[in-house]
């Protein structure tokens, strides 16, 4: 699939990754949000969430936006990343990335999250808005 132009979404709400001990359980503050992901290692756990339930001492990074590759991904195809992450790192655009069963996840820090979009959309990846439903 190298070369491929996919789709991404952007979701706005600021993330973070948080850096918890080895074997931590996840904490009651990260809630769900655009994105929840827990990794475990040997090492250490750590969280993707909601950037505003981060407690002031936690060990995090970000805040970051999330772009969420458009569709699902079959596990067969190859290249997906390496195509959407060629021209950020061209242009120094740092990443954090995830991959679910079903797609791909790229967080870039909020700060350039417009260049990104625009970098992608000029590399033929068009670049949409999630829309965020009303709770009423």
């Amino acid at each position: 699939m190298s070369g491929a132009h996919v789709g991404l979404v952007r979701h706005d709400e600021s993330l973070a990754v948080v850096r918890l001990g080895a074997g931590s359980e996840v904490p009651d503050w990260a809630t769900s949000s655009t994105l929840l992901s827990v990794t475990a290692t040997a090492e250490e756990t750590s969280v993707v969430c909601a950037a505003a339930a981060v407690p002031p001492r936690a060990t995090s990074e970000g805040p970051f936006t999330a772009f969420r590759v458009a569709g699902t991904l079959d596990f067969a195809l190859t290249g997906v990343l390496s195509g959407l992450l060629a021209p950020l790192a061209d242009a120094g655009v740092s990443v954090f990335t995830i991959s679910t069963y079903d797609t791909d996840w790229v967080l870039v820090p909020v700060a350039r999250a417009d260049e990104a979009a625009a970098l992608w959309t000029d590399a033929g990846h068009p670049v949409t808005t999630a829309v965020q439903e009303d709770p009423a």
